[in-house]
């Protein structure tokens, strides 16, 4: 256990943090950069004195309880909670679930691309932030935003999205599959996705025989055509931008400039 370090990295992490970002009003007179000490341990549900002990490089070795709770208290990415196991010399617990909240950037990056469709997805392929012209191309995100359930379920189903026959839906399922494989590793006691599973398998013979060959796939650049209500169909390109840190995916969506494609999404974004 580096004790040192874990009393540097707690109390660095408690420094950067701010009181908004863990949904704690700053009060007036506010001297402390960053949290109170009180206050981690607040989160935490741990003592004060336990928790100084720690930033003093005096306490014991912090139980995957404590690390999980100091993880939750501190708002820690994924890496930062590795490296914080890693300084007590403790092997990591599966993390509880995918990250189903977007950073506030990321969400401002999708709005600033008025003619391109964009997508947040988390680990389970659930639909986390969207622009409008996501939501008019692909229909009623908020309604359903699982895509491996429209895939392989089509939930939706009143004809606002899907495949034709020239598309790449067999490899947009395989893709989605391997994802999901990944995901139950990764989180294997998160309750949504044990259930987005099992909706699946029973409800997609389909589903459950790309499941057992055990695909391997990487995101990428697609090629793909979305059948849309008003447009018609439409060959979009899809290129992903992952976010390691929150294990999160933004796909843009976008046609090939000039074609018809590209005039039917424009015209769909000035309608909206």
């Amino acid at each position: 256990m580096a004790r040192q370090e874990l009393a540097r990295f707690l109390r660095d992490r408690r420094e950067r943090r701010s009181p908004a970002e863990v949904g704690l009003p700053a009060g007036p007179g506010r001297r402390t950069p960053g949290l109170r000490r009180e206050e981690v341990a607040r989160l935490a549900h741990m003592s004060v004195e336990y928790y100084a002990r720690l930033e003093q490089a005096r306490g014991p070795r912090p139980s995957p309880r404590i690390l999980d709770a100091l993880t939750d208290a501190l708002r820690l990415s994924p890496a930062e909670r590795s490296h914080l196991f890693r300084l007590a010399g403790a092997n990591p617990t599966p993390p509880g679930g995918p990250v189903r909240q977007v950073r506030p950037y990321v969400v401002d990056l999708l709005h600033r691309l008025p003619e391109t469709a964009a997508v947040v997805t988390d680990a389970s392929y659930n639909v986390i932030a969207f622009n409008p012209l996501a939501d008019a191309l692909l229909g009623d995100l908020a309604r359903e935003p699982n895509l491996a359930r429209r895939r392989f379920l089509g939930a939706l189903g009143d004809g606002n999205s899907g495949y034709d026959e020239n598309s790449s839906a067999g490899e947009f399922g395989e893709i989605v599959v391997a994802r999901l494989r990944a995901a139950v590793a990764r989180y294997p006691g998160d309750e949504p996705l044990t259930r987005l599973l099992a909706q699946l398998r029973a409800g997609s013979d389909e589903f459950t025989a790309i499941w057992d060959t055990n695909p391997v796939r990487a995101p990428g650049h697609r090629v793909k055509t979305i059948t849309n209500p008003r447009l018609g169909p439409v060959r979009v390109n899809c290129d992903v931008l992952t976010i390691p840190e929150d294990d999160q995916q933004v796909v843009f969506v976008t046609a090939d400039p000039g074609s018809p494609s590209a005039r039917a999404l424009r015209g769909l974004a000035t309608a909206r």
